[in-house]
């Protein structure tokens, strides 16, 4: 274990779901990843971008941005729409990935992103079959609430139904969409611990359109599920977002 020189990360979940942009306040760039295959050989972003409209996504290329190496990310296109195929390369990626030989090139968590901006339905069939049928052994899935903003305006709307004035609704606005964003946690928990292989660990993104949005309790979070203590201070050392966290392992060794 050791030898394992770069954390590695599966990003899942819907379309505009704000997946590049947390990567990127994680990796602290405002630059788009390089993309690679999987012997190392960069590929023309204008070819994945083509790829991408017609359809179709290669979970196996990786991304790594020029300000943070460390990391390797995959990125799993949606598979909302309820594509049989889609679904099972994933699956086929995790199970290999989770098990391979190469310490190298196994995955060692999964972000799986669900998106506020339409909260009414943040479980969907697709979130229902990935908790039921995809077992990641001993990679652990965190939860991502990303574009928790899009509450603001929830918040408002639902305070001028009260009655209230705009302006004082503006007022009220934080807080009520800290409560909103309290309740649909509550929900999202409540129905994926049912599944057959639950998440390992929630966390609620705010604020991550900000260049200077803060990762730390994302990157807190990953490493407190994480089942080994040398993948702990792998990601410890590679997250560039907090130094209390380095320290706290640190204290801890």
């Amino acid at each position: 274990m050791k030898n394992i020189k770069r954390f590695r990360i599966l990003v899942m979940g819907r379309a505009n779901a704000g997946k590049t942009t947390i990567l990127q306040r994680v990796c602290n760039s405002t630059d788009k990843p390089e993309i690679l295959d999987g012997k190392g050989n960069k590929i023309d972003s204008e070819v994945v971008q083509g790829t991408l409209t017609r359809g179709y996504h290669d979970i196996k290329h990786e991304l790594v941005f020029r300000s943070n190496p460390g990391f390797v990310f995959h990125d799993s296109c949606g598979f909302e729409a309820g594509s049989t195929q889609q679904f099972d390369r994933m699956k086929d990626f995790v199970v290999e990935r989770a098990t391979a030989r190469s310490v190298n090139e196994r995955i060692h968590a999964i972000w799986f992103c669900i998106p506020m901006t339409d909260c009414h339905r943040t479980v969907t069939a697709a979130e229902q079959k990935f908790f039921n049928e995809c077992d990641t052994g001993h990679v652990p899935v965190i939860v991502l609430l990303t574009k928790i903003d899009a509450l603001y305006l929830t918040a408002i709307r639902e305070l001028l139904d009260e009655g209230l004035e705009i302006a004082e609704a503006k007022e009220r606005a934080p807080k009520k969409e800290g409560e909103l964003m309290e309740k649909w946690l509550v929900h999202i928990k409540h129905e994926l611990d049912k599944c057959r292989f639950p998440p390992k660990g929630y966390v609620s993104l705010q604020r991550m359109h900000q260049e200077k949005a803060d990762s730390t309790v994302l990157m807190q979070c990953t490493a407190s599920v994480l089942n080994e203590e040398v993948l702990q201070r792998l990601l410890v050392s590679t997250q560039q977002s907090s130094i209390a966290l380095c320290v706290e392992y640190a204290v801890k060794r």
